[in-house]
């Protein structure tokens, strides 16, 4: 994998020196927080930025993003009736949250 760096690395500084590396979106700026990434692979990460700065976003984060927003609704219950509701809900949403993760993983292994 050493090889491939150095590759990448000449690729880089002959960009640079071409100049194709200026005048680039954000340059100059600090790069922008971005805590979730933490939790996917690189190439996941820039997919998923690449999506959505065209404002596509992904099934999985979508799903996601509502995971999310049922918690919340959840913690806000107190009635036994609705919270049981709202916790099959919950696994529903859970459920289909972890078949698109893994759909997307076994797409990506080709």
């Amino acid at each position: 994998m050493d090889w491939i760096n150095r590759v990448a690395e000449r690729m880089m500084l002959r960009a640079r020196a071409e100049g194709k590396l200026s005048g680039l979106k954000g340059e100059g700026k600090p790069l922008p927080e971005r805590p979730g990434d933490a939790f996917v692979s690189a190439g996941d990460a820039v997919g998923f930025r690449m999506m959505a700065e065209a404002g596509v976003l992904p099934e999985e984060i979508v799903l996601k993003k509502q995971v999310i927003a049922q918690r919340a609704h959840l913690a806000t219950l107190t009635d036994p009736a609705a919270r049981k509701a709202a916790m099959a809900e919950l696994a529903r949403l859970e459920m289909r949250q972890a078949i698109a993760e893994e759909s997307r993983r076994r797409f990506m292994k080709g």
